[in-house]
């Protein structure tokens, strides 16, 4: 069983996430059909992706916890069948707050899917393969948000956009039943546990409170929270930026809009191989995920000479920035791991979406009420161009070195518990 479940495990995790970008995808893609019937401004736009994105972060912070009490196989399917759900009520929608609160309990749902899928990866991969596997999963977001601009471009010029939802909640029911049929829980995962030298106190049960009090989390969460800012900004915002700034019809946006995305699924897996490549050579921990993430980091200002170069030139550079955005998602999300027993792993993971999320909301609302007030999208491509690295010199003054944490911390913590 271990080899080949190990890696069907990530397979099953993988296909979620691409599910799950695909999802979150709908709206953006099908924004200017939607609006043919339900009349949405620029700011009114912010508010759909901001209602997102408080759901989404407070299940990350929670889900995460709840998946550390409820086990990765049940935990994942009730996640999945919620959000699949939610997304199908979007169809539903006839009133700009119907629609709120259809993305809203799309978010709530959503927000569990990365902590579940670190589980899988605490439960079934040995550290020296954490990031490849993180890398492998990262790229399933790219799956499906490469798979959206077409496929939703042609379900619109097709059955229009109340379809759109209906075959994306769809897929994520097919999910469930596949991984109810598949999944199982690792019975070695204590022994991988202890293999790692990291969790040689197994059965503690940390509190919420003491894992937040810890130094390190608390600067992972606010790495995440500057680079997710500027992520779902390039998430949310780049179909609308084609079809305000630069002119394109759905038929633009399906033939061109995919290009980034699929940039993006190559650089979360390379990133994620070029660090586990590093603890190969015999790199420490340390030196293997914050040489990638400064690499990931130093090329995110490319985005700010977006506004500045014809259409053709700046597909390439949103290209080069989802390359790297997603090489460094990847590796920040495999650290929870790096560091953290099983029992903690979840709710680590949870807080540091948290932190991406609650940092993607209030710059969407910045953005919206920019763009209503007279700035353009070049002033947010200088500011997003800038949060990367204000994130990765965070991470390298003030997190320590990325290494398991010690008995003598683990067994502080859990004498404090």
């Amino acid at each position: 069983m271990g080899l080949d479940m190990r890696w069907y495990a990530i397979v099953l995790v993988t296909v979620a996430i691409a599910i799950s970008y695909f999802d979150r995808q709908t709206l953006p893609v099908a924004i200017t059909a939607i609006q043919r019937n339900i009349p949405i401004s620029n700011q009114e736009f912010s508010y759909l992706q901001t209602a997102f994105l408080l759901s989404y972060a407070a299940l990350y912070a929670l889900g995460g916890r709840l998946l550390d009490r409820l086990g990765t196989r049940r935990g994942f399917m009730i996640i999945m069948l919620w959000w699949s759900l939610a997304c199908a009520m979007h169809a539903l929608a006839s009133s700009f707050a119907l629609l709120l609160a259809a993305r809203f309990l799309l978010g709530m749902g959503e927000g569990g899917a990365f902590p579940a899928a670190v589980r899988v990866v605490a439960e079934w991969i040995p550290p020296a393969e954490r990031s490849t596997a993180v890398g492998i999963i990262n790229a399933g977001t790219a799956v499906g948000s490469v798979l959206a601009p077409p496929v939703i471009g042609y379900i619109l010029l097709r059955s229009g956009w109340h379809m759109v939802f209906v075959a994306a909640g769809g897929a994520g029911i097919i999910w469930v039943v596949w991984w109810l049929l598949s999944y199982r829980s690792n019975p070695n995962v204590l022994a991988l546990d202890l293999a790692t030298a990291k969790a040689r106190v197994p059965e503690a049960v940390f509190t919420f409170a003491q894992l937040v009090s810890l130094r390190r989390v608390q600067v992972l969460v606010f790495a995440k929270f500057m680079s997710d800012s500027a992520w779902y900004f390039l998430l949310f915002w780049l179909p609308k930026y084609l079809y305000d700034a630069r002119g394109f019809d759905i038929k633009h946006v399906s033939y061109y809009a995919w290009i980034p995305y699929a940039a993006s699924g190559v650089g979360s897996f390379l990133g994620g191989w070029f660090s586990s490549r590093l603890l190969r050579q015999g790199k420490s921990l340390d030196v293997a995920r914050k040489v990638a993430l400064g690499l990931s980091a130093v090329f995110m200002p490319v985005v700010m000479f977006v506004p500045l170069v014809p259409v053709e030139l700046a597909i390439v550079l949103f290209s080069v920035a989802f390359f790297f955005q997603q090489s460094w998602s990847g590796l920040i999300m495999t650290i929870p791991a790096d560091i953290f027993p099983l029992s903690a792993v979840g709710t680590v993971s949870g807080l540091v979406g948290f932190g991406g999320a609650i940092g993607g909301a209030i710059f969407g609302v910045v953005a919206g009420y920019l763009l209503g007030h007279g700035f353009t999208y070049s002033t947010l491509f200088v500011l997003v161009g800038t949060f990367h690295l204000v994130g990765f010199f965070a991470i390298f003054l003030f997190a320590g070195k990325i290494q398991p944490l010690p008995i003598d911390s683990l067994t502080h913590i859990e004498a404090t518990a």
